[in-house]
């Protein structure tokens, strides 16, 4: 008695053409060790498997060039980052998706524009390359933690016998238009260094009350001793 084998699709497929070709069953059953029933079944349902296994070999064929497209998209995105880091220019997140969608699209195919490049990709990508996200060394001061001890203690004395909507707090920092992020995607092996960063500024003056409620026009401050715009 023939032992019972469980054929895969392609074998099927593989029988049922050699029985187009007039292989008798018979044969059939001895070379794929199987009985002449189980012949007569597979002929029987020729269409059906047939029409499975074209379809799984165009899901194959697709799954195929999305992989190719995957791992050219890969190195390419890789190597722009290692690029870019080899000249200390901060990477954040959303700058490395924007150029990996970027990437996709030089690469071409019918689903270029289904690429995301989704949190999901980008977590997925770093954990690939051993990517963390760190913030960028650079000249830092710290202020005398006893020095803010005191005037906080001074200061609640001082506005103690005002109305907080008369207390007002006014502070001058820097915008720095042209800075780049401080923060960046570094390969783990790597020190996170930046390079050198663009000074050029406005000095904004912001002023607002204790409570918020009146938040006075911000007074900003270029390089230039007569600004163009003030000629006017």
């Amino acid at each position: 008695m023939t032992a019972r084998r469980d054929l895969t699709l392609a074998e099927k497929v593989e029988l049922i053409r050699k029985n187009e070709q007039n292989v008798p069953y018979r044969k059939l059953a001895g070379e794929y060790k199987i009985s002449i029933g189980s012949v007569s079944n597979i002929v029987k349902r020729k269409v059906e498997y047939i029409e499975n296994y074209e379809q799984n070999e165009n899901s194959n064929k697709k799954r195929n060039l999305r992989d190719e497209f995957s791992q050219q998209l890969d190195q390419k995105v890789y190597e722009w980052f290692v690029q870019q880091r080899s000249k200390n220019i901060p990477i954040s997140g959303p700058l490395l998706q924007e150029q990996a969608r970027q990437i996709r699209q030089q690469l071409g195919g019918s689903n270029a524009g289904d690429f995301k490049a989704s949190n999901g990709w980008l977590e997925k990508f770093r954990k690939r390359h051993g990517i963390q996200y760190r913030t960028i060394n650079g000249e830092s001061a710290s202020v005398d933690p006893a020095t803010v001890d005191e005037w906080e203690k001074r200061l609640v004395v001082m506005i103690d016998k005002y109305n907080p909507n008369d207390i007002y707090n006014a502070d001058e920092t820097g915008l720095f238009f042209k800075a780049v992020p401080n923060r960046s995607l570094v390969a783990a092996k790597d020190s996170c260094k930046g390079g050198k960063r663009s000074k050029e500024r406005f000095t904004v003056l912001l002023c607002t009350n204790m409570t918020g409620t009146d938040k006075l026009k911000p007074l900003m401050i270029g390089k230039s001793a007569n600004p163009r715009c003030f000629k006017n």
